[in-house]
């Protein structure tokens, strides 16, 4: 009989310590997880860390509200430094963490890298700021969306404002050899050969991460351009353009997304004065907008950086489309992606069957007195 009780406590305790763990695997699991992947270390950390910010205010206001299909979402955040080689290790990362949706990733070349991994397990991913125009035309990511319009609408903007608003002819292209960069450099050759009023002068690939850049600048010289087009990132566009005016070179300067970010006028200093560069149409006006921007001030102290508010948007989108779609199944949240309108910073948008958000597109940008200002 004390043998028998003996067991009977064992046994009641063993019951009771696998329905602990059990409860706590089944709270586990009953999360929605939310991947954010990008560059959140490195010279590229700028464009990075403000999608993870806006991932934990939206996430925070959507749990406080009881979260999504009555479960609390769950940030995984991972950072693939926006180097491709590290973005399959990320991606893997997250795969190996059962993520539903991914926010992310940033560069190009990361998310294309990327993007094959989540598709063959059925992952959507959503970028803020991926623009490489192959990501969705190509075809071969049904699985990527983007909250920002791609790099043949910005090589387009950047083009007709040299040629039609500047008034310049002869124009240098440059770009950093990276998906991101050589795409939109390419795009924006087309186009200038495509119009009798420009001329390509040179084309040319840089280095990234070199220290000097005199040799392209002289290149620049003996072109006799009246501006340069870059494609690329800020930390090669502020030594092109320091070492270019260190030469007393007017060159107009025209540039990209990747420039516009405040870190380029940090680095770059006086010399940043005056450079052009396109990104996401100016929305400061809309209310969710300005709500956003509140709320990023007052959980951390500052403005939000690039990218921001393309990223509270694909936030509130994923989230909505897996709302929408009553569970995270990927072909109900593709479906609910595609139909259901929802409202964000960057105004009532949904998407199009290859992936781009409908109605979102990019402005003309100047520094003026040390800030980007929009270009009217």
């Amino acid at each position: 009989m004390k043998n028998l009780f003996g067991k009977l406590v064992v046994a009641t305790v063993v019951g009771m310590f696998m329905i602990v763990a059990m409860a706590g695997m089944g709270l586990a699991a009953d999360t929605i997880k939310l991947g954010v992947a990008g560059p959140h270390s490195g010279d590229l950390a700028s464009y990075g860390i403000p999608t993870v910010k806006a991932a934990e205010l939206v996430v925070k206001e959507v749990n406080a509200k009881g979260g999504v299909l009555g479960k609390k979402v769950e940030l995984l955040v991972e950072d693939d430094v926006c180097k491709p080689e590290v973005a399959t290790n990320t991606a893997t990362k997250l795969l190996s963490n059962k993520v539903d949706v991914v926010l992310g990733h940033i560069c190009s070349g990361a998310t294309r890298a990327a993007m094959g991994i989540y598709r063959d397990s059925k992952i959507i991913a959503m970028s803020p700021s991926a623009t490489n125009p192959a990501l969705t035309q190509s075809g071969d990511y049904p699985n990527f969306y983007r909250t920002i319009a791609s790099d043949d609408a910005q090589a387009k903007l950047e083009v007709d404002f040299a040629l039609e608003v500047l008034k310049v002819k002869k124009i240098a292209v440059l770009h950093d050899k990276g998906d991101y960069g050589k795409g939109l450099a390419e795009f924006a050759k087309r186009f200038l050969e495509e119009s009798p009023k420009g001329k390509v002068v040179l084309y040319e690939g840089i280095t990234p991460g070199a220290v000097d850049y005199s040799a392209i600048v002289q290149k620049i010289k003996r072109s006799k351009a009246e501006a340069v087009i870059f494609g690329g990132y800020h930390p090669e566009a502020s030594k092109i353009v320091s070492q270019m005016r260190k030469k007393r070179m007017k060159t107009i300067f025209i540039s990209d997304d990747g420039v516009k970010d405040d870190t380029f006028i940090k680095v770059a200093r006086k010399y940043a004065e005056g450079v052009y560069a396109t990104g996401p149409k100016d929305v400061s006006n809309n209310p969710m907008a300005i709500a956003a921007t509140e709320a990023h001030k007052k959980a951390y102290g500052k403005d939000p950086g690039a990218f921001f508010l393309n990223a509270y948007a694909a936030t509130l989108a994923l989230l909505n489309g897996i709302e929408k779609a009553g569970s995270t199944d990927y072909d109900a949240v593709e479906k609910a992606l595609r139909t259901q309108f929802v409202e964000t910073p960057l105004g009532k948008i949904r998407f199009d069957e290859r992936g781009d958000a409908v109605g979102v597109g990019f402005s003309m940008y100047q520094v003026q007195n040390g800030v980007f200002l929009e270009v009217k």
